[in-house]
């Protein structure tokens, strides 16, 4: 149940002893907010999971939610509407993808796929290949670059989406009713539970994750890139598969996402610090 964890924790003395600076004060904030991208891309990938359906879209999604977000910026409009856009681009693909599974009967693997070819598509047509880069306005890069108390702001968004989700999930009857689902989709429908409805939501909260990452990688790098976020579908995957591995072993869970986004953004840490070669540290 905590074998998992406890790797971690041996990584984390084995690094503490090794690589220098490994436990100072700045490194261990520097990793909490480098991880913070892949963790709410994680979690995210975690709701629709629960539901028993895969999304290889949200990588993409969130290079598309950076793209449209950092245009707007970058064209000055306003930021509190390029935030909402933003968002309503990650909330809106979910959606696309629970029609398409839900509706149109298409297996999950092959519909989100699909989806993801269109977000990259779309993410080169809006740029043309080139990132959109420029001065931009301070409100904006407060929600990425940001410090509250001394501590990024990254860290605390992703500490936020952490206790919402395990909330969610936990502790309301509609997280309950997806949990179900995801278990016995025909038992949790002849118990009453909308199971499509389920499905649609646990993909549509995986598209909000991408969306909000997408405009935090477009805050956090004062730029938006066409594949700002594909870099992290493999790793987002890993964290979760990690996380299925301890505390509720076999099922997608919060807090094992966390650790396992946490126990990668270590590892990664730790070989740099120790001066390993790029090859070793992939």
């Amino acid at each position: 149940k905590y074998g998992t964890a406890l790797g971690g924790l041996s990584l984390f003395i084995f690094f503490s002893i090794s690589a220098e600076n490994f436990l100072s004060t700045a490194n261990l904030l520097n990793v909490l907010k480098q991880i913070s991208f892949l963790t709410i891309l994680s979690i995210g990938f975690s709701f629709a999971l629960t539901t028993s359906e895969l999304d290889l879209s949200f990588a993409t999604v969130g290079s598309l939610s950076c793209v449209v977000t950092g245009g707007l910026i970058y064209h000055q409009q306003p930021a509190l509407l390029a935030v909402a856009i933003g968002l309503g681009i990650g909330l809106a693909a979910g959606l696309v993808n629970g029609f398409i599974v839900t509706r149109l009967k298409v297996p999950s693997l092959i519909g989100t796929l699909a989806v993801s070819s269109i977000c990259t598509g779309v993410s080169f047509w809006i740029t043309g290949g080139v990132a959109f880069v420029g001065r931009w306005t301070d409100a904006f890069l407060f929600l990425g670059r940001g410090r509250l108390f001394g501590i990024p702001v990254l860290v605390i968004w992703t500490f936020l989406a952490a206790i919402i989700s395990m909330f969610v999930l936990k502790q309301t009857r509609l997280g309950i009713h997806m949990l179900f689902t995801g278990e016995n989709d025909e038992a949790a429908r002849l118990g009453g539970i909308n199971t499509k409805r389920m499905k649609i939501l646990g993909l549509s909260l995986s598209g909000l994750g991408a969306g909000i990452t997408g405009l935090l990688l477009a805050s956090s790098l004062s730029s938006a890139d066409p594949v700002a976020a594909d870099g992290f579908m493999l790793t987002a995957i890993a964290a979760v598969l990690l996380g299925m591995t301890m505390i509720e072993p076999g099922h997608p869970n919060i807090v094992g996402t966390v650790i396992g986004a946490l126990t990668i953004g270590m590892l990664s840490n730790g070989l740099i610090l120790m001066g390993a070669e790029y090859y070793v540290q992939h």
